[in-house]
């Protein structure tokens, strides 16, 4: 999704998000990450803070206007997910996944994830994850994740099929939103 993005260069429109608009965000967003502290979330997009920026190939990117940098992004009004950035800053608060070392540059990359490369000793796989579920990938001997994507089979067809694609990769480290410098 952002193997050739540049938001400083591809932005089509950006605005300041109102009240009503961010409440409608959060809420959003509480919803899906519940493990998210909101007192936290609170402090990271303060109101009359956050501005939407609307990308090439329907992509909304939520950037702080205090840091500049991007929080979440969704494309086509679809859900939220968090940047990196945002994983290492506040840690882990969605599920994880953890893939073995040899699926590692394939994944940061950009490849999508294979089930072997979870399944694989190494790999890690959480217990009953339905599809389309927002996930960050963790590598193995690795503290932080490398990638955020959705699973396309749950975690339970993963571990008894043990092939295919399971995660579909939507950003990655050193994509072009990673290498995002602060917008002016």
């Amino acid at each position: 999704m952002f193997r050739k993005f540049l938001l400083h260069e591809g932005v089509g429109s950006q605005s300041e998000v109102r009240s009503s608009q961010r409440r409608t965000y959060l809420k959003q967003i509480k919803e899906l990450y519940p493990k998210l502290d909101e007192e936290m979330l609170e402090k990271l997009i303060p109101k009359k803070s956050l501005m939407l920026a609307k990308c090439p190939d329907h992509i909304n990117v939520l950037v702080s206007m205090t840091s500049k940098l991007p929080l979440f992004f969704n494309q086509r009004d679809g859900p939220w997910y968090p940047t990196l950035r945002l994983l290492h800053l506040l840690g882990p608060f969605m599920n994880v996944l953890r893939v073995d070392s040899g699926a590692i540059p394939f994944v940061i990359s950009g490849a999508n994830i294979m089930c072997p490369g979870i399944t694989n000793p190494g790999g890690e796989i959480p217990e009953d994850l339905p599809v389309d579920t927002p996930v960050q990938i963790m590598a193995q001997g690795k503290e932080l994740p490398i990638a955020v994507g959705i699973t396309k089979m749950s975690t339970d067809d993963m571990k008894s099929i043990n092939k295919g694609i399971g995660v579909d990769v939507l950003h990655f480290l050193n994509d072009g939103l990673w290498r995002t410098e602060p917008l002016e």
